[in-house]
């Protein structure tokens, strides 16, 4: 086992090698300015745009692809939790600075209205814009720690496509995946198996009513079953996927994703393969691109603007109050406004009149979120990882990794990053932060930066390292990063600036819609409610999508709406769903529910 002698001195030689900050990086970036010529602003209605991650951004493509006159105020960096970013002091000999990001990218089959984005912004060679950037991981892997070899072999990604969907195939289908995914008693399986075709057979209203009213861990039994069975199929699937706790977690949520993803494996209703990812850092790839194109078409931005009231008067917004970069506070005017914020900082700049004009902003105030957040690895010699994504099981923090280099073929990473003596980056999600490691028997919040990042590389060599091959080295760890928004770690007080929405029971009802009753005052975000029922880029993107047709309708536009797709439905399943609402209202259990 090593120990944090040697940990230490691996970083500390890496850091400073990388000129990169003390404890890898701890301060924010500035917010960025582009020095692009402006365009002849349009000439429609103007809207102010308040935020510039993925919601907002998709509002301002779609309005000025429709002749608004678009301005976007963003307090930071655009692109929000999407955006990559560079670590600050890394760059050495005309290379760029090393890439970091707040979380890895993952563009499942799943997404529709995104990739519709995506292939929508130009970019130099590509015949589909940015959409031609996503490339397939070949396979994926459940990482077990404490000697748990025979589970750490990487799962190639399922190429069975059935002709047609029934429920014999579904069921073949899912006991496969189970029996890929662990080693659980046969038992176990079928009773899980049997579990997910309820939730596939259920009516709109029972999973609305019932399932999102029902905890996970409740819905598939794990407190009367294995430990396997409750790291894999219960704690791993919640954490890693909706991050939230399954004993909390909304049936609905979890079950609505676990079934898009095998009607994806199974090649049905989706845009491309289970697991995408970008072949570049996502600025490069995707977001600097995106605004390049928004500039064209006539969107203004106004970086290091802060959004710090939205002022109501007489039935509509009346303008919102904003810090500019020096800190002198301005008022905005527009004819209409799109809130684009995340929820947690949105809700606190609306108004008390704004929210007494509708009650939904009130329920808002219910709506929960939690830490998920990124750290980067940056190694000098390539680690012998599995080629797709990995899930540490075991690990106390639920950490799910990818490691990049091999999937950016357009850069030669030592020749272009840092240096020169960084050849990858291993790209760490941090989904649990208020249970104790294995080193300090602290939880990440209570861990200082640096002991964070030293207790993230043990539980990544707890479950990648096993008795007969070393995967990660001490000696190769040249330095890391952890997101800037993460502060006061290790102090009474932490604060994560990025937190996530997560979707405990009954989150569904406090929801609201793009629309509100304010007529010039429009929501997007992955907060609000639309058909995918998680906080995703595609939850962002669908609803700024509706946010636009909401605008076009109270505006009395002529232009087209947006096209908005809705998660796939197998037409094969209809009936027996048409069966399950007949029974559902009759009081009865699904004609599958074994109870």
């Amino acid at each position: 086992m090593t120990s944090r002698r040697t940990f230490i001195t691996g970083v500390a030689a890496g850091t400073a090698a990388a000129g990169a900050l003390p404890g890898g990086a701890s301060a924010s970036p500035r917010p960025e300015r582009s020095g692009a010529t402006e365009p002849a602003r349009a000439t429609g209605p103007r809207v102010a745009v308040l935020g510039g991650g993925v919601a907002g951004l998709t509002a301002a493509h779609e309005l000025a692809e429709r002749g608004f006159a678009v301005t976007v105020y963003e307090r930071r960096a655009l692109g929000g939790k999407a955006r990559s970013m560079g670590v600050p002091g890394s760059a050495r000999g005309g290379r760029r600075p090393l890439p970091a990001e707040h979380g890895f990218r993952f563009i499942p089959g799943i997404y529709h209205n995104l990739p519709d984005t995506l292939r929508r912004i130009p970019f130099e060679g590509n015949p589909n814009g940015v959409w031609d950037n996503l490339v397939a991981p070949p396979e994926m892997m459940f990482a077990r720690s404490g000697g748990r070899e025979d589970l750490r072999a990487p799962i190639p990604w399922p190429g069975h496509r059935p002709a047609r969907l029934t429920l014999d195939e579904l069921r073949r289908a899912l006991t496969g995946l189970v029996e890929t995914l662990g080693r659980l008693p046969l038992h176990e399986t079928a009773y899980f198996v049997n579990r997910a075709l309820v939730f596939l057979t259920s009516c709109q209203e029972r999973r609305d009513e019932v399932w999102e009213r029902t905890p996970w861990w409740e819905f598939v039994r794990a407190e009367r079953m294995s430990y396997e069975y409750q790291r894999i199929l219960a704690v791993g699937v919640t954490r890693n996927i909706v991050a939230t706790k399954a004993e909390e977690a909304s049936t609905r949520t979890v079950g609505t994703l676990g079934e898009a993803f095998v009607f994806n494996a199974l090649g049905r209703g989706a845009d491309g393969p289970p697991d995408r990812i970008l072949n570049l850092p996502t600025n490069e790839a995707w977001i600097d691109p995106w605004e390049t194109h928004l500039r064209s078409l006539g969107v203004e931005f106004r970086m290091g603007w802060t959004v710090r009231q939205v002022r109501w008067a007489d039935g509509l917004v009346s303008g919102v109050e904003l810090a500019d970069p020096t800190g002198a506070v301005r008022t905005e005017t527009a004819d209409h406004y799109v809130s684009a914020l995340p929820v947690e900082h949105a809700r606190r700049t609306w108004s008390p009149g704004l929210r007494s004009a509708d009650p939904m902003l009130g329920r808002c105030d219910r709506l929960r979120t939690d830490w998920m957040t990124g750290i980067q690895f940056y190694l000098t010699e390539r680690a012998p990882l599995v080629r797709g994504h990995f899930n540490c099981v075991d690990s106390p923090w639920a950490l799910t990794g990818i490691q990049q280099a091999g999937h950016w073929p357009r850069r030669r990473f030592a020749t272009d990053y840092g240096d020169g003596s960084v050849v990858d980056c291993l790209s760490v999600d941090v989904s649990e932060w208020d249970k104790p490691g294995i080193l300090y028997g602290r939880t990440a919040k209570q861990c200082t930066r640096e002991e964070v990042a030293r207790e993230v590389w043990a539980q990544l060599k707890a479950a990648l390292n096993d008795s007969g091959r070393t995967v990660l080295r001490d000696s190769a760890l040249h330095s890391w990063f952890l997101d800037p928004g993460v502060d006061g770690l290790g102090t009474p007080h932490p604060v994560n600036e990025d937190e996530l929405l997560i979707h405990p029971v009954g989150t569904l009802y406090d929801r609201p819609t793009a629309r509100t009753r304010v007529p010039n005052f429009f929501l997007c975000g992955d907060y609000v409610a639309v058909d995918i029922d998680l906080a995703t880029m595609e939850g962002a993107n669908a609803s700024a999508r509706a946010a636009v047709n909401a605008l076009l309708g109270q505006s009395g536009s002529a232009a087209e709406p947006c096209r908005v797709v809705s998660m796939f439905r197998p037409p094969e399943l209809a009936e027996v769903r048409r069966q399950d609402l007949f029974r559902y209202r009759l009081g009865l259990r699904n004609a599958l529910d074994l109870g």
